[in-house]
């Protein structure tokens, strides 16, 4: 008699399935709840295992060996994908990095081939030019870390090239915000401006031509105010616009940023806060949905050094949190 185990979420589909492939006198002769295949396993999914038997010849036993050994490979690969949904990733975006891994480096995958497969299904979700527009501009809700964003683009700029970036101040709410980027370019040796209203904002951009960056108000964008300057900015052209967004933020509350400032027409996001957060695995399903690429990252408040420019590899570690990795700036 040929015996042969099949499992499957119910009884039901498990006798269907053993009686379309042996036929409709096949014998059960046991049924029992196992751990389920693969990754879902793993998290601890339980399905149903028919054992059934037919009068039929076994199959020649090279194929049995070949399936062995591709059901292997399947095990390692479903490893894999079990791992990275355990750290956040979706079902799908997982599969597709377990099947982009050769079978020898799905088995005991180490961190860094993780990292290298995470990073080649996620490349398209960070700004690759480094190129500045002349016009930077910066806007988010309140307390995301706009101010010192700008502060060490500015900074790590004067360090790095000799070159100068201007700083303006577009916030008329908060005297102390201004005051703070004030600081910042004293202490840079960077152009400073005010531009307290949409009219004043809307000069200030027409003139020179050295970059600006432009910090927006940290207030809510339903603010009528606020709402005039986000239009403006939306409409005119030669302007680059960032969305600053902090780490921990959870996915229904992006979506709602997002939304938020749509009139602005955010080209770039920045994730702010990346030490304050254990992984961004929660966001990546909405910023592939909206394509939004992410300019950079910051991780700290130093001035200028918690700021880096987004890469593949960085993205790939904050969401495997791999915090070494981050905090050694992989570039």
């Amino acid at each position: 008699m040929y015996l042969k185990k099949f499992c499957k979420p119910t009884v039901r589909e498990a006798l269907q399935a053993a009686r379309a492939e042996l036929g409709p006198d096949a014998l059960v002769l046991a049924t029992e709840l196992v751990a389920a295949g693969g990754w879902r396993g793993w998290l601890g999914a339980r399905e149903v295992q028919v054992t059934a038997g037919a009068e039929r010849e076994a199959p020649a036993s090279r194929p049995a060996v070949t399936e062995r050994r591709r059901t292997d490979t399947d095990a390692s690969r479903d490893g894999v994908a079990a791992r990275l949904v355990a750290c956040g990733l979706s079902e799908s975006l997982a599969d597709a990095v377990a099947g982009s891994l050769a079978p020898g480096e799905c088995r005991g995958a180490s961190l860094s081939t993780l990292r290298r497969g995470v990073a080649a299904q996620i490349g398209d979700l960070t700004a690759a030019d480094d190129k500045y527009a002349r016009v930077e501009v910066f806007v988010g809700p309140p307390g995301v870390g706009k101010t010192t964003t700008i502060a060490k683009i500015a900074a790590q700029e004067r360090a790095r090239r000799g070159q100068t970036l201007t700083m303006v101040a577009a916030d008329a709410f908060r005297a102390g915000a201004v005051e703070q980027l004030r600081v910042y370019a004293d202490v840079i040796g960077a152009p400073f401006r005010i531009a307290r209203t949409a009219e004043e904002l809307d000069k200030a951009l027409e003139g020179g031509r050295q970059t600006l960056l432009v910090d927006t108000a940290g207030r809510s964008a339903s603010d009528p105010n606020v709402r005039e300057v986000l239009r403006l900015i939306g409409r005119r052209k030669g302007i680059r616009t960032h969305l600053v967004l902090a780490a921990d933020t959870s996915p229904a509350s992006a979506r709602r940023i997002l939304d938020t400032y749509q009139d602005a027409r955010p080209e770039r996001l920045v994730i702010t806060k990346l030490d304050e957060a254990e992984t961004l695995s929660p966001l990546i399903t909405l910023l592939r949905e909206r394509a939004l690429p992410i300019s950079y990252f910051t991780a700290g408040q130093r001035v200028p050094e918690d700021l880096d420019r987004a890469t593949p590899a960085l993205l790939a570690s904050a969401i495997l949190r791999d915090r070494q990795s981050i905090y050694a700036r992989v570039q």
